[in-house]
């Protein structure tokens, strides 16, 4: 009930600002790279360690990333390059961010967290990866559970809370949505014998 109503708001103040900026003209790519912009602007403020401020930001540049498509649709703008676009600036924004966490733990002289955001990060880009390479060649890999939009969630929560812990679970289950989508992407590829249907 009470869950119900918080997403009926979040609704309604989502409909008030895309109607804000399509009224403005604001075009999608230019929301795109704002929100990329943003994602720097984060990065400095986690190397420093003012997690609170991050968590802000990274709330905020999220809703950028959220309304860009649904300007795009509103404004009959979306393009192929625009959907191109936006999924590349979503993997600097995603890069950016960890990079400002391995700064702050490399300041702290802490590499064990330096390697865990690593793996992290690793996990992060190659979970995207997977599924746009799988889907050259199946019709669609959206297995998994540690998609951007959840990973997200996760590093606001940590900025705001404790972000070790987070790291953790980022690092393991972004690896382990890779590893299944490879096992999926394998087993949809597979001919009716049993035998791989193709290599490479």
């Amino acid at each position: 009930m009470i869950s119900g109503k918080i997403g009926q708001g979040a609704q309604v103040l989502l409909r008030g600002i895309v109607k804000a900026l399509t009224f403005f003209h604001i075009k999608p790519n230019h929301l795109t790279f704002l929100g990329f912009v943003m994602s720097i602007v984060t990065a400095f403020l986690l190397s420093r360690g003012r997690f609170g401020v991050a968590g802000v930001l990274l709330i905020v540049a999220g809703l950028f990333d959220m309304v860009d498509g649904i300007v795009a649709r509103t404004a009959n703008a979306a393009t192929p390059f625009g959907a191109f676009f936006d999924s590349v600036m979503d993997r600097y924004s995603d890069l950016i961010v960890y990079l400002g966490l391995i700064l702050y733990y490399g300041h702290q002289g802490r590499l064990t967290y330096i390697v865990l955001v690593a793996i992290a990060m690793m996990g992060s880009v190659l979970t995207s990866y997977t599924r746009a390479r799988a889907e050259s060649m199946i019709p669609q890999c959206k297995v998994g559970f540690l998609e951007r939009p959840e990973r997200i969630v996760l590093l606001i929560i940590g900025s705001f809370y404790m972000m070790e812990p987070i790291l953790w679970v980022i690092a393991v289950l972004s690896n382990w949505t890779v590893l299944h989508r490879i096992l999926y992407t394998r087993s949809q590829m597979k001919a009716p014998d049993g035998r791989p249907g193709g290599g490479g």
